[in-house]
């Protein structure tokens, strides 16, 4: 693990055995990158809350702490991918430039165990799939974590605010 994707600031997952966990690691709360689960917690909360462009914001920012062709990098990058897309989507009313952010998301998420440090990366394939001949299954979505739909709160806006200075 590198030393600079250590934090204790994160908790153990709510449920499960989420790849990236291990209840016998020390460092981290378990986490083999605290960093990312940090980061994946704030971007699903701001999307879950409609904050694409935040969401986005939190995956994008991690996914610079991982060198091209790790599982990490492919997460964050597919993560970053699939909040652009919903930002086009909702935002903008751009399905063309949705399919295309969704269609590099599915390469990137392509391949990743199911529960990657929490994510439901086989429900974010299922849906960003279906979302290419149907964006309205995006109405009401929402990204699992830990078994749960959390939204956001203060302190995730906090977060996001914080990656801009």
């Amino acid at each position: 693990m590198n030393d600079h994707t250590r934090t204790n600031a994160v908790a153990p997952p709510r449920s499960g055995d989420p790849t990236g966990w291990r209840a016998d690691r020390a460092a981290s709360n378990g986490w083999e990158h605290g960093t990312l689960r940090r980061a994946t917690v704030h971007g699903v909360r701001l999307y879950n809350a409609g904050e694409f462009h935040e969401s986005h914001d939190c995956f994008e920012d991690e996914w610079y702490n991982y060198g091209r062709g790790t599982p990490e990098s492919a997460f964050l990058h597919g993560m970053v991918q699939v909040a652009a897309g919903a930002y086009k989507h909702f935002d903008f009313k751009d399905d063309a430039g949705m399919r295309s952010l969704f269609d590099t998301a599915l390469g990137y998420l392509t391949g990743l165990p199911r529960d990657y440090y929490g994510v439901d990366v086989d429900d974010v394939r299922r849906t960003v799939e279906a979302a290419l001949s149907d964006p309205t299954v995006l109405a009401g979505w929402q990204i699992e974590l830990d078994g749960g739909e959390p939204t956001a709160s203060e302190r995730d806006f906090a977060y996001a605010e914080a990656l801009e200075h």
